[in-house]
Formats: C-alpha cells, sequence, structure tokens
C-alpha cells in the first residue's frame, strides 16, 4: 500500500491508519507496535510513527509482514484501534444521547496532542489536547480548530551565560500526521478570509485524534502575499497587529473553514478569548437569515460556552479600537449596527485607556462562562464582576470547571502495567472512579517504590544522554554539561520544577538564601538536588531573566551539579519530569495560578505535591496526600511575601519532606513516604482526570445548552 510517502506489504497496510491518527499516542499497544519496527529509528524519530515508517527501510517492513510474534502485536493493535473508534456505545450515548447527536466546535489557539505536532506552547494547548483525546474516549462528537503553525513555537537554547535564544524550525508536513482536509465533493478545503482590501487565503490540514477531527488552518500557500503567508507561521509571534489578524483567521476563519466542510456545530466552545471573533463571525450569520441584532445575539449565546484560563491581565488580549477599526469596520455594517455598539461587545477600560477586549467580547456573547478551578472561578467572578454591574459579585454569571489532565496520555508505561496488576485490566476505562483507586493501597510498597525508582532512573539517564548531546554535537562549554544534568545522582532526592516561566510563577523561590539551601541539598547523608525546565515567552524579559537566574546557579561548581536546567521544555521532556522526580515543587504568587496541570500528572505517577494553596491544589490537597506551602499574606510587600514563603518551604524541606524520604527500613524502603505516594495518586487520579472534567463539561454546559436550544426552537 502506497501513502504518498511510504510503501507498506498489505498484510501491515493498517500501520497507516494507526501512524495517521494519534489515537496510538495514548494507548500502549500501538506505542508497542511501532517500537517493535526499529527500537533505535522509534527513539531518533522522538517518537513519530509517521516519520519511522518514511524512513525504516522496505526490506524490514517485508521481514516484519512474515513475522508471526510482530503479527500477533500488529493484530491486537489493529483490533482494539477498530473497537475503539467504531463501538457504537460510549459514556455519551448512554447518558447523554441528545448530546451524542450533536456536534461540539472547540476552538484553542493551541493544541498539544503530541510533541510529533509541535503546535503548541504551553498549559492551555496541553489542555486543549487532552480535551480532544477524552472527548474520543467517552465518544463526545467533537471537532477541533486550530492553526497549523509551520515554525510552531519555539525552540529554547540557552547561551553560555544562560541567555534564553528562540530557534525556530520549519515543520516537514511529510513527518507530521497531516492530511488534507477535503470538502463534500473531494476538493481540498480552501477558504478565503476578506480583510479590507486583502483575501487572505487559508488551507486546511486534518488530524485524526482517536474518533475527534482537529482541523488545522495554514496561510502559508502561494496565493497569499509574502506577509500573509506567515500569519500563520509562529504560535504567539509578532506584534498586536499580526496577532489581531491571527484572531480574525481563528475565529471568523475557523467557523467559515466548518462551513465548507459542511460540519454544522450546535455548540461553540471558545477555550479562551483568542477565538472571540467566532462570536461575530457567527451574529453576522444569524443576521442573514433576518434576525434581528438583539435575536442574534440570543441565539449566540445559547449556543456558546467560553472557558477563561487566566486571572493574570497580560494574559488577556486587548486590542487598540484604531486596529479594531483597520480589520474589523466592514462588520459593523453588516451586522447593521453603528461603530459604537459594535465596540461596546468588547470595550473595557484598562489603566492606560479604553480598549477592545477579547475576553470581554467572549464573556457578553456566550451564555455559559467557566474559569479552570474553585479559586479561579472565584477570581474571575470579582475580576470580571463590572460587566453585570446590577449583580453581586458572588452572583457573576462565571462559574468553574477545575481542569483535568488525560490519564492514558499522561502515566508511565510501567505503572500502566503495575495498575493492570492490581486495579484491573479495565482500570483505563474506570479511572474517573474514587472507589478503584482505593486499590492502591494493596499495591506493596517494595513493588511500587521499585517501579518508581526505575522510572527516576530512566529520568536521569534522559537528562544525561540530553547534556552528552549538548557536548558532542553542539560543542558546548563543559560547564554548560554540567548545568545541563551530567552529574544527577539517581539516589538523592530530586525535586522537579518545570513550567513557563512567568514572574509570579516565582521559579527562583527556592534559590532565595541560597546557604540554607545548600544546607539542605549538600547533607552528605541525605542529599537533595533540583531539576528545572520551561520557557520564558519571547517577549517576556523578566521572564528570560529568571532563567538567566537559574542557569548561573546551575553552572556554580560550589553546587557540584545539583541544580539542573533542562532546555527545550516540551511534552516529551514533561513526561520523563513528571514520572520520575521525587516531588513537584509549584509555588506562584496567589491567587495567580489559575490551575496548573503539571501537578495533577505527577501525582497520578505516584509524586507528592508541594505546592502553594492555589489553582487546582487548594481542591486537591487532604492533609495527607502531598504538603502545601502556607503562603504569607498576599497583601504584603513582595519582598517580604517572597522571603516568609522561602522560609516556609525550607521548613518543610528541612523538618518533614527530606527526613520523610530518607526514612528507610531494613530493605531500604520508604514506608512513610510510600504512604504519601499512596494517598496522592488515589486522592488526585480520579478527581482532576480529563474524563471527569470532560463529563462536567458535557452534564453542565453543553447537555444544557442543547436543551434550551431545543425548548426554545
Amino acid at each position: 500500500m502506497s501513502s504518498g510517502q511510504f510503501t507498506l506489504p498489505p498484510r501491515i497496510s493498517r500501520l497507516h491508519d494507526l501512524a495517521y491518527n494519534l489515537w496510538w499516542s495514548w494507548h500502549p499497544e500501538a506505542r508497542d507496535v511501532f517500537e517493535a519496527i526499529d527500537r533505535t529509528l522509534w527513539s531518533l524519530t522522538a517518537h513519530n510513527p509517521v516519520k519511522l515508517l518514511r524512513e525504516v527501510p522496505p526490506e524490514r517492513l517485508h521481514a516484519l509482514a512474515s513475522d508471526p510474534s510482530f503479527l500477533r502485536r500488529y493484530d491486537a493493535a489493529v483490533m482494539a484501534f477498530a473497537a475503539d473508534l467504531n463501538t457504537p456505545e460510549t459514556w455519551t450515548t448512554r447518558t447523554f444521547p441528545h448530546v451524542a447527536e450533536a456536534t461540539v466546535a472547540y476552538f484553542s489557539a493551541e493544541f498539544g496532542i503530541h510533541s510529533s505536532l509541535p503546535i503548541y506552547g504551553g498549559g492551555l494547548g496541553i489542555l486543549a489536547g487532552d480535551h480532544c483525546k477524552e472527548a474520543s474516549d467517552i465518544g463526545l462528537p467533537l471537532v477541533g480548530v486550530g492553526f497549523m503553525y509551520p515554525q510552531g513555537y519555539f525552540h529554547q537554547r540557552l547561551s553560555a551565560d544562560g541567555r534564553q535564544e528562540a530557534v525556530y524550525e520549519y515543520l516537514d508536513r511529510t513527518d507530521a500526521p497531516l492530511m488534507p482536509a477535503l470538502m463534500p465533493d473531494g476538493n481540498r478545503c480552501r477558504v478565503t478570509v476578506p480583510i479590507n482590501d486583502r483575501h487572505i487565503q487559508m488551507q486546511v490540514w486534518h488530524v485524526r485524534v482517536g474518533r475527534v477531527s482537529l482541523y488545522l488552518m495554514d496561510t502559508d500557500v502561494e496565493e497569499n502575499a509574502p506577509w500573509d503567508r506567515e500569519l500563520s507561521a509562529r504560535l504567539y509571534g509578532g506584534d498586536l497587529e499580526m496577532r489581531i489578524l491571527q484572531e480574525i483567521l481563528l475565529g471568523i476563519g475557523g467557523v467559515r473553514v466548518l462551513r465548507a466542510l459542511g460540519i454544522e456545530p450546535s455548540l461553540w466552545h471558545l477555550n479562551e478569548g483568542h477565538a472571540a471573533f467566532v462570536t461575530i463571525e457567527r451574529l453576522r450569520e444569524c443576521m442573514q437569515t433576518g434576525m434581528s441584532f438583539d435575536e442574534a445575539q440570543t441565539a449566540v449565546r445559547q449556543s456558546t460556552i467560553f472557558t477563561t484560563h487566566t486571572p493574570v491581565p497580560a494574559g488577556h488580549d486587548a486590542f487598540s479600537f484604531l486596529l479594531v477599526d483597520r480589520y474589523l469596520h466592514n462588520y459593523w455594517a453588516d451586522l447593521g449596527i453603528e461603530r459604537e455598539r459594535f465596540l461596546a461587545l468588547g470595550a473595557h477600560r484598562e489603566p492606560w485607556g479604553e480598549v477592545f477586549h477579547m475576553t470581554v467580547l467572549a464573556l457578553h456573547l456566550a451564555g455559559w462562562c467557566n474559569g479552570v478551578s474553585q479559586a479561579h472561578g472565584e477570581v474571575s467572578r470579582r475580576m470580571w464582576q463590572s460587566l453585570w454591574p446590577d449583580t453581586p459579585a458572588e452572583k457573576t454569571p462565571i462559574i468553574h470547571v477545575t481542569n483535568g489532565v488525560h490519564t492514558p496520555t499522561w502515566v508511565a508505561p510501567e505503572l500502566h502495567t503495575l495498575y493492570d496488576k492490581y486495579l484491573g485490566p479495565d482500570w483505563v476505562k474506570r479511572h474517573d472512579q474514587p472507589a478503584l483507586w482505593q486499590r492502591i493501597h494493596d499495591i506493596p510498597d517494595e513493588e511500587l517504590w521499585a517501579v518508581h525508582s526505575r522510572l527516576k532512573h530512566k529520568l536521569v539517564s534522559f537528562v544525561r544522554e540530553r547534556a552528552r548531546d549538548l557536548w558532542r554535537k553542539e560543542h558546548r562549554d563543559p560547564v554548560q554539561v554540567l548545568a545541563s544534568g551530567a552529574l544527577l545522582d539517581p539516589e538523592a532526592l530530586t525535586i522537579g520544577f518545570a513550567r513557563r516561566f512567568a514572574t509570579y510563577k516565582r521559579a527562583t523561590l527556592l534559590l532565595r538564601d541560597l546557604a540554607r539551601l545548600q544546607g539542605i541539598m549538600q547533607d552528605r547523608w541525605r542529599p537533595v538536588q533540583i531539576i528545572f525546565a520551561g520557557k520564558a515567552h519571547p517577549a517576556d524579559e523578566p521572564g528570560k531573566h529568571l532563567i538567566h537566574q537559574v542557569y548561573a546557579l546551575a553552572k556554580e561548581y560550589d553546587l557540584g551539579g545539583q541544580i539542573t536546567f533542562v532546555e527545550d521544555y516540551d511534552m516529551h521532556v514533561a513526561k520523563f519530569l513528571v514520572q520520575g522526580v521525587d516531588v513537584w515543587l509549584n509555588n506562584p504568587v496567589p491567587p495567580l495560578e489559575a490551575s496548573g496541570t503539571s501537578g495533577q500528572k505527577a501525582a497520578l505517577n505516584g509524586v507528592p505535591n508541594l505546592s502553594i494553596a492555589d489553582g487546582w491544589w487548594s481542591e486537591g490537597y487532604n492533609g495527607r496526600n502531598g504538603w502545601t506551602i502556607a503562603s504569607a499574606d498576599t497583601n504584603a510587600d513582595a519582598g517580604e511575601r517572597d522571603a516568609q514563603d522561602a522560609h516556609t518551604l525550607y521548613s518543610l524541606l528541612e523538618q518533614e519532606i527530606v527526613p520523610l524520604y530518607y526514612q528507610r527500613d531494613g530493605d531500604s524502603v520508604p514506608r512513610g513516604w510510600m504512604r504519601v505516594v499512596k494517598e496522592a495518586i488515589c486522592s488526585i487520579t480520579p478527581a482532576f482526570s480529563a474524563r471527569r472534567m470532560v463529563k462536567e463539561y458535557v452534564e453542565r454546559f453543553y447537555a444544557p445548552a442543547l436543551h434550551a436550544e431545543r425548548t426554545t426552537s
């Protein structure tokens, strides 16, 4: 069989379907098939089956087509694939059949599905990817809409003095799990979005994520002017003018893409304000059917869900009225309203003046709005109460659905096998049931500790190998190799801190009192080491300065290689970290952490959290499953607050965490530590899973919205 990229023997031709559906990325039986083709090439291609099949020698494929051992694996994976995608009975069909008959359009500026499709920058994209995977698992009819960024998000490289450098690489589309999106007539989907005197062309790519289809728009087509071809080149690149154009294409263009594909969504879910222009295009469509402007607003509200993700003002997009005049002036004429009424849809007063605010636009035109944790819901209601001036803050119509993580994606394969043994082979299907996870306490401490030790050794080997690559391939300075983890000790208590380097996340809080920290880290009998990873936004100079500070300390010889910075944090690196460290550290300035999900992934893998009581941890901490850093008064001076929080952090390490970790019995198993580990797994995994999250969206938003629409139609 020929795919246009590689030819497969007929006996194993379904490898093409497996490779081009990212279902494989969260099903071990499919991953095992690709690894069995060529273990070395699987590693060299960064676990990318499309690239693997393009590069593997044809004679190897022909040999596998007659290898009984390989064929047993292949047949089992193909049968599981077909059963999962084609079974008519799912949670959605059983529980909410009217939702199963509808279509939910899910718009996001980024989607983190797998590292072979690098169109994500951080937590927002990973959350969107997990939402899509879980929708597939429970049979929710969802389609995703986003951008195909040929240069993706930047790759991070650190200079000799620790300065972040952004490196962009073009994605070879033939190496990615992309297929051209086809319209009902069989032709390739192309859409035109007129903006002033420009007509921007977009081609559309189709990505399969289990049952879910993801459609990605791409302006890199010959018909466009060079500057328009760059509009979808990079995630979060360029200035405000480029950003408004991107968001016009995402919202307005995205609606037109779905129409061209013959897809008629019943519900429209906007993942953050980047996609808020969806509402403007839908207003225009409604008015073309003869509705008044007020009727159109009602219709759009009834079928729009909006999720806001940040309490940090800089995280919300806002544009000057000048930019809105320049690029959207035709729209108020199409809507039959005057300029002032159009601008009022998104008008918001900031300290520097009045702007057109994308979050305000979404809040005005969505009938269902939520934050992403209980704490964030409370913050959001206070933050946006001014939009409902006659409503008390606690009654502001913004509720919360706490984020969760896609369990099959983030659980370590070794733990997956262990859970099969003790929770039952069907545990994945039931992983949002709290009672199931009580069986964790049946796992002998020795077995669970042995699995964690293997995962920790894998992490250390991975980091050391990357450090060696800096020496061999990039000829980095030996001190840089040291700072990158060459001296990590697989036996030392290892703290992980990996997230976006924004100032409010306080990456350097642990480094505030170096003398005290050295006393903790360099105890001869109870050593501690810290692994940092994360990127700062290319325009965030304070964030980049934090990386410089961490890296400078990691290069200090007197710290003995015990502080490590791992470059180019992405999904691939994240899996090693959340599965292999001993403690997951999170210490933002409260209440600025909307939710966070990395700590949920860590807990799933038996890594307890050490966190400020903010975001999801405010709900997740139960007194036995990790440690909470009791934060100082948020109204205190920033320096005083940070000093107090650092003192609390050091005290927890000195008095509780380090002693408990190193308290071993005769067979070197830390029994007290394992009690915390088991409690973290069983209390956090079901409650903070993407399954619980997506079911909650169905129960609280999708099903009621569809019911209300049917009642009024």
